[in-house]
């Protein structure tokens, strides 16, 4: 569970709705797969709220969010927005994977596997060893 105890608010969770209702063909790819439990048994949820944040894909068990990056995400002030919007996450206790929406496109297999690779680092082992 991420270490903030902000909840959205009305207004934040309207607009993660309204985002849901717009989302762009990748997002839509990308939750074809996810959604359901299909990749690893993972429950993920879309335009999840986080503030101040609204996260792509999340997904609660593993504190694991998944941002898909569109060609604007590439200019200068974009990147410094995500990398500061990727530390202040971070700081909270959520991992962050970033994909581009070619990546999607033109690599799902892989960017699943990738997913599935973070996700496996950020599982709790099923059987830890006693505390010695």
């Amino acid at each position: 569970m991420p270490k903030s105890t902000q909840r959205p608010t009305a207004e934040q969770r309207e607009f993660a709705r309204q985002l849901r209702h717009e989302s762009t063909d990748c997002e839509r790819l990308l939750w074809q797969r996810l959604r359901n439990r299909q990749l690893g048994d993972l429950k993920f949820r879309r335009q999840y709220p986080l503030p101040p944040y609204v996260l792509d894909f999340y997904c609660a068990a593993l504190c694991l969010a998944v941002e898909l990056d569109g060609g604007q995400h590439f200019a200068d002030e974009a990147l410094r927005k995500d990398a500061e919007r990727s530390r202040y996450l971070e700081r909270h206790g959520v991992r962050v994977l970033r994909f581009s929406n070619r990546e999607v496109l033109l690599q799902i297999a892989e960017v699943l596997a990738e997913i599935l690779r973070q996700a496996d680092i950020a599982a709790p082992h099923p059987s830890p060893l006693p505390g010695g």
